[in-house]
Parts: C-alpha cells; sequence; structure tokens
C-alpha cells in the first residue's frame, strides 16, 4: 500500500482553543478527545491532534502552516466568519497582502492565524507546480 498521510500533531498552549478555532471556521462538528489530544477528523480521515504544548522551559511553540482544500461554497462560508469575526487575515503567508485574500492556482486563498500563531490556510484549488 502506498503510503497516506494519517494524522499531525499540532502543539498549543490550549488544546480545545486550538482546535475549536479549526473547525468554528470550518464548520465541522467540535473537535473529540482523543487520548492527550482535540482532534479533529477531516473528510479524507486524516486527523489534526492538537496537544498541550509541554516543552521545557524556556521553548516556546514554532508556528507551523496548515492548509486546507476546500470547495468555493466552503470557501465563501469560511471567509464569512473570518469577517464576522473581524480576524485579521492575508492574501499571502508572510502577512505581506493584509485584509486580502488571493486568487492563485486558479481558485482563491487566504490566511488567519490560530491563537498560538499557527498560519492556517484555505485554499479552492491546490498549488499548480508549474508556476
Amino acid at each position: 500500500m502506498p503510503a497516506q498521510l494519517n494524522h499531525l500533531i499540532v502543539h498549543s498552549s490550549d488544546r480545545f482553543a486550538s482546535a475549536r478555532f479549526v473547525t468554528e471556521l470550518l464548520g465541522v462538528p467540535e473537535p473529540k478527545s482523543f487520548g492527550p489530544f482535540a482532534e479533529i477528523t477531516l473528510s479524507n480521515d486524516v486527523t489534526v491532534d492538537y496537544a498541550d504544548d509541554h516543552l521545557p522551559e524556556g521553548l516556546k511553540i514554532v508556528p507551523q502552516h496548515l492548509a486546507f482544500l476546500v470547495s468555493e461554497d466552503e470557501f465563501d462560508e469560511i471567509f464569512t466568519r473570518i469577517k464576522e469575526r473581524a480576524l485579521p487575515y492575508w492574501g499571502d503567508p508572510f502577512h505581506t497582502e493584509p485584509q486580502q485574500i488571493n486568487h492563485r492556482h486558479n481558485g482563491r486563498g487566504v490566511y488567519v492565524d490560530d491563537p498560538d500563531g499557527h498560519a492556517i490556510e484555505f485554499l479552492t484549488h491546490p498549488y499548480i507546480k508549474d508556476e
């Protein structure tokens, strides 16, 4: 069997707050408790497992980037939720295009930061690798 992504573990200062941030924007069910994780199950059965961080003194959470491929209708709903919550958003991962969405790769994309600074991207079309 070819390898498939099964789950990701994302460190957070509050696993349920971070997981709820994503589920509320996606409009999907609440995260479930699974051992030490707040688990989000995606439509392709991949899970995003948020863990409370227990780093040694002086170390901090390193922000990661999570990208969610969504339909055009889902993007509209997510973008509405972003604006209703007055969240800052960007058209690029480097925060140089504030309060914009992008139209790259024959689709639309937007970036928000979760409570721990992880970049959460919502896009409607996979990246075109030849661009």
